[in-house]
């Protein structure tokens, strides 16, 4: 796990926030409020200005806001303070902003250049920009749509920059500056009219129905929910802003200019965000009654549901203070009566489910459901039960590939709950057929259980009646066996001298391997294998007869296998002549391994990360890989 280290610079800097960090508490009175100021007016103007220099930089290089974008609004006010008792700091700040935005465009960070804009928008509203230049500058993005020979992504990302920052600044703006935003609304509406989103909307939906809930594209969604909010007089009901508090104080600053900037062209190797589609799973109908949902074009719901997924982004790395973040948002939002729970899973699978690759691995969203389970026992479980339920029931028409990363993570769930769930009440679901999509769900979820667990327990675990979707015993498969009863493995077409000797060789093999002799020693045995058929006197013959009793004989553990692999490395890179034989040896642990998934895909992984395999043959071993993948979903 990653976690933050501080510096000196750090902790100055959030003991200074420290004093703005508490008016964020919105159960704290008004007068409470206003101590609290007065203590901040009473600091000993050496105490910060001493450190100016290094805020400057730590809120202007470093940019503190990028990390934690869901506190934007008391960055602001503490810059806006700072900036009344000394507007050359504030100067400098704005200036190492400017910096930090192009640096971020021209980087291709576009996700840090995005939220940059946001801090700026706020800072209109604790008047350290003037709403003036604020306004040249949504210009200038704005302006991109106007450009030729520009891939849509540009033009939209840059529409997003300017729309996801209007909710900060839409309603100073139309105070005092209401032409030129509604001439730069009306350019957008513009392109939003002329837009094109059927090249990749249906790639992208979760599911095939927009039933119950449309899935929608994602800059149409965040339009409608800005249109609905200009009708409202740009009021909204979510962000807690404390330096409204301050009004008496910051309406005394002097402000500053942007200067004017402008996007840099673009490139053929700009590599602009994904489109996407905004994950819907819950309605006011699935909530508790005295919890109120946003609608799905509430500028609150976006606004909720961005600040949680900026949340899980910048600490996902630390399960624990993640599930806690998320859990504590309430305290950086005036909402009080928000359904949490069902908005922080619905953001969570919403990541988990993006299509076509999620940002992170599947581990990473376990874990934090996991913990926030812990931190919220009495109501989270519940949460995630109804939301299994939910999907199930949507299984008929979600994406497979969202199908296979809901069935790893359940099973990944049910292992940490010793595999109990409410199967019964799935029974139902047995009567379809087979390869219906609930019956491959669940089949799907008990072969991932089978990788966290034992064979006997997930079928001791399950009802009866589930039995047969469960996987069969994993077990090796062995061409040539040692039991008399099992002769019929072998090739009848081959005359009975020939099944002999074969017989003998195998015999041979599997003796000197089970005294761990040398590698020479075997590469001396394998010398007198042939195969009279064969007339270029390839190795294939020696290759299935060694690899399958290697891949036998060391079966007792996945610890013995990698250790027989790490030991005869030499004799497989001999055996390994050209392609043909680099595809029989993968062949032939695609026949050994064929009913065991976990130990073909840990066997090949191993044997490929040895350096047995040569460049000649990659391409086709990537296929061979993507077979031993296809297993899984099979």
């Amino acid at each position: 796990m990653f976690k933050r280290r501080y510096t000196d610079v750090d902790r100055e800097y959030h003991s200074i926030l420290n004093v703005v960090n508490i008016l964020s508490n919105s159960s704290v009175e008004d007068e409470e409020r206003y101590s609290k100021k007065a203590r901040f007016n009473n600091v000993p103007e050496e105490s910060i200005e001493d450190k100016l220099d290094e805020l400057i930089v730590k809120i202007g290089e470093k940019v503190t806001v990028v990390e934690f974008p869901q506190k934007i609004c008391i960055y602001s006010t503490l810059i806006g303070l700072l900036n009344v008792r000394n507007y050359s700091f504030g100067g400098n700040v704005v200036e190492k902003l400017i910096t930090s935005l192009r640096n971020h465009l021209k980087n291709g960070e576009y996700e840090k250049a995005r939220i940059v804009v946001r801090f700026f928008s706020d800072l209109v509203n604790t008047r350290v920009i003037s709403t003036a230049s604020l306004i040249n500058l949504f210009e200038n993005l704005v302006d991109v749509t106007m450009e030729d020979n520009i891939p849509q992504v540009r033009s939209d990302y840059f529409v997003y920059m300017v729309l996801s920052a209007l909710p900060w600044v839409g309603k100073e703006l139309y105070e005092k500056k209401e032409q030129e935003l509604d001439q730069i609304l009306n350019m957008i509406d513009s392109y939003m009219n002329k837009r094109d989103k059927n090249d990749y909307h249906s790639a992208l939906k979760v599911w095939h129905s927009d039933n119950p809930h449309p899935q929608e594209e994602y800059l149409s969604c965040l339009w409608n929910q800005i249109t609905r909010l200009q009708s409202n007089k740009w009021v909204e009901n979510h962000i807690y802003r404390p330096y409204i508090h301050f009004d008496s104080t910051l309406c005394e600053a002097l402000q500053h200019n942007l200067v004017s900037i402008k996007p840099p062209p673009h490139e053929s190797t700009n590599f602009y965000p994904y489109p996407e589609i905004v994950f819907r799973l819950f309605d006011y109908t699935d909530c508790p009654e005295k919890s109120i949902l946003p609608s799905n074009h509430s500028i609150d719901r976006y606004l909720i549901e961005d600040n949680l997924r900026s949340i899980f982004n910048s600490t996902c790395f630390d399960r624990k203070d993640c599930a806690t973040a998320l859990l504590n948002y309430t305290n950086l939002s005036i909402a009080t009566k928000i359904p949490l729970e069902y908005i922080i899973v619905e953001v969570i699978f919403g990541e988990m489910f993006r299509l076509p690759l999620s940002k992170y691995p599947a581990i990473a969203y376990g874990s934090i459901f996991l913990d926030l389970c812990k931190l919220m026992p009495s109501t989270f479980p519940q949460v995630l039960a109804q939301t299994v339920e939910l999907l199930f029931d949507r299984l008929d028409t979600m994406n497979g590939a969202c199908i296979d990363r809901f069935a790893s993570w359940f099973a990944y769930h049910l292992s940490n709950f010793q595999f109990r769930w409410g199967w019964d009440e799935w029974t139902i679901s047995l009567k379809n057929d087979p390869l219906h999509p609930k019956c491959k769900f669940i089949s799907e979820t008990f072969h991932y259980c089978l990788r966290l667990s034992y064979h006997a327990k997930i079928i001791e675990s399950v009802p009866e009646a589930f039995h047969k979707l469960c996987p069969k015993l994993p077990k090796l498969v062995d061409k040539y066996p040692n039991a008399e009863d099992k002769d019929d493995q072998l090739d009848f077409t081959m005359t009975n001298e020939t099944t002999k000797t074969i017989k003998d060789n195998v015999e041979s093999v599997r003796d000197i391997l089970g005294q761990k002799c040398s590698v020479e020693d075997c590469l001396e045995l394998l010398k007198d294998i042939t195969d009279e058929s064969d007339e270029s006197d390839s190795n294939k013959l020696r290759i299935e007869i060694f690899v399958n009793v290697l891949l036998n004989v060391s079966s007792k553990s996945m610890t013995h296998a990698f250790a027989y692999i790490a030991k005869y490395r030499d004799v497989l890179k001999q055996l390994n002549t050209d392609e043909e034989a680099q595809l029989q040896m993968m062949n032939t642990m695609l026949e050994v391994c064929s009913s065991h998934q976990q130990v073909a895909n840990l066997n090949c992984t191993s044997v490929e990360e040895s350096s047995i395999f040569f460049a000649i043959a990659f391409n086709n071993l990537d296929r061979k890989a993507d077979e031993i993948r296809s297993f899984e979903i099979s």
